[in-house]
């Protein structure tokens, strides 16, 4: 059974961080492409980032680079994302996906991470 876990979420002031982790079971996390994708109020799921299963740099829409970091741990099984420079905007359900979120969003995810930036 494919499980993702996603963690790390919470209520953060603009400009502050977070820290997002994913916990994958039931397939070889080692060989997948994994994205981050969000999902805002009343909005559409959105691309975050993709990570590719080797030593390739992770890809990044345009509003995440510079400010938001992804990254793997093949043997521990967890995917990871650093958010920066919060801003309201980025207020979101986040969710880790099993797939290249740049091709749809129809892979499978867990249940979210609630990520809220408000003073």
């Amino acid at each position: 059974e494919v499980r993702l876990e996603e963690s790390g979420g919470g209520l953060v002031q603009p400009g502050g961080t977070l820290r997002l982790s994913c916990a994958a079971s039931g397939f070889p996390f080692n060989i997948a492409m994994m994205s981050w994708v969000r999902q805002a109020p009343g909005k559409e799921l959105e691309c975050v980032s993709v990570v590719y299963p080797t030593l390739q740099s992770p890809y990044y829409e345009e509003f995440a680079k510079d400010r938001f970091t992804a990254s793997r741990d093949n043997p521990k099984n967890m995917l990871h994302l650093q958010l920066s420079s919060l801003k309201p905007e980025d207020t979101a359900i986040y969710y880790c996906m099993w797939s290249d979120c740049r091709q749809g969003m129809r892979g499978h995810r867990g249940q979210g991470t609630q990520v809220t930036v408000s003073a």
